[in-house]
């Protein structure tokens, strides 16, 4: 008897633990019920509405900026570099000295031969008036006057060859930088330094054939430099290659750009965007906002969430709970933040802008706009 009354306690305790895991446990499943009947909790994105906007048709293209003048400053006769009158990247003007080139030999000959040109300038004055006389005959007269047009020649010539060897700025510019050093030997043609005028540069680029009807002379078109602090800069088409590149099928067109600020160099790589004259409206959308996958393009329209029935399935009084529809659109060209949307989606419907990554069908979402980036056709960020 005294053995029972401690094993009936023991059940009893038992089965009040049982008792009370079996509530835990039924409170738990029943709890987890509940959160699969109302599925995840809704994921925090951005929206923003899709927007008729009108955009500009453009052909787009890549091209090389090139010097409206440019040219290799060479000497044209051989010598020695007697005096420098430029300093690297300088600004001159046209015909301004360069480098003058040693010339004390040429100009002890003209010396010379001004010399013998003076005495037969003389020679001929005293011919001139003794022939009117009878004093000479006009065969010696002749002589005299043949004389002088020889020294006079010979005087010329070595004043070319001495303007030969003083090399001048073939045109107002910008020089690059200085090849040469004084007392150098240079033989002719030896490159002292480059030339260019870049207040006015050109825009070289090429274009399928199939444009060739769209392309006319003077048709705006605009540059920007990728990855350079260089504003989009504004030109006009200057001159269409009359012949189509038999390898590529394409036609190489050139466009001329004012550059005062000279923020545009030869050699640096362009986008070119050729403006059409006419302008058509579409569904333009933030770029962030599409989804991209291997079996199509898509992004999220934020709607009321519904019941069953189709209506909606908030409480009267309440704000109706959203959730994201994934819709397949068919993607245009692209613009700044922006990109077209062909077919998919209206103009007006929110869709999400930020998040839409860790979004699937059906998601319920919250939406938070408070931290929003404003999308841009011309964004132009800060160059950190």
């Amino acid at each position: 008897m005294r053995y029972l009354l401690p094993i009936l306690g023991l059940v009893a305790l038992i089965a009040v633990l049982v008792a009370i895991k079996f509530t835990q446990i039924s409170s738990l499943m029943n709890m987890g019920k509940e959160m699969a009947k109302a599925g995840p909790p809704p994921e925090t994105v951005g929206t923003a509405t899709a927007q008729t906007q009108a955009w500009e048709g453009t052909l787009s293209a890549v091209g090389s900026i090139t010097a409206a003048k440019g040219v290799v400053v060479s000497n044209d006769a051989p010598g020695v570099v007697s005096h420098i009158d430029f300093e690297s990247g300088a600004v001159v003007r046209q015909g301004q000295t360069l480098v003058d080139l040693d010339t004390s030999v040429e100009r002890a000959q003209l010396a010379s031969s001004r010399a013998k040109m003076d005495l037969a300038t003389l020679t001929v004055k005293r011919s001139r008036a003794l022939v009117k006389s009878n004093t000479i005959s006009q065969s010696q007269a002749d002589n005299d006057e043949s004389l002088l047009k020889t020294t006079t020649t010979d005087a010329n010539a070595l004043s070319a060859q001495i303007d030969r060897k003083i090399v001048r700025a073939p045109f107002s510019g910008r020089l690059g930088i200085r090849e040469i050093n004084l007392g150098q030997y240079l033989n002719s043609g030896t490159r002292i330094t480059v030339l260019e005028a870049i207040d006015t540069v050109y825009v070289d680029f090429t274009l399928p054939q199939q444009r060739l009807a769209e392309i006319k002379i003077g048709m705006p078109i605009r540059v920007t430099i990728e990855g350079a602090d260089v504003a989009p800069r504004d030109g006009t088409i200057a001159a269409v290659d009359p012949t189509i590149d038999t390898t590529t099928r394409t036609i190489r067109v050139r466009a001329a750009v004012p550059n005062k600020e000279e923020t545009l160099r030869p050699g640096m790589f362009a986008n070119v965007s050729v403006v059409l004259p006419d302008q058509g409206s579409l569904v333009a959308v933030p770029s962030t906002s599409l989804v991209h996958a291997s079996y199509g393009d898509s992004v999220f329209v934020v709607e009321d969430k519904k019941d069953a029935s189709g209506a909606g399935g908030a409480p009267p009084g309440d704000k109706p709970a959203k959730v994201a529809r994934q819709q397949f659109v068919r993607v245009g060209a692209s613009r700044g933040d922006f990109v077209a949307i062909v077919d998919g989606i209206s103009a007006g419907q929110d869709i999400v802008s930020a998040g839409a990554f860790k979004l699937r069908n059906g998601s319920a979402v919250t939406v938070n706009n408070e931290i929003k980036v404003d999308p841009q056709l011309s964004p132009h960020p800060d160059n950190r």
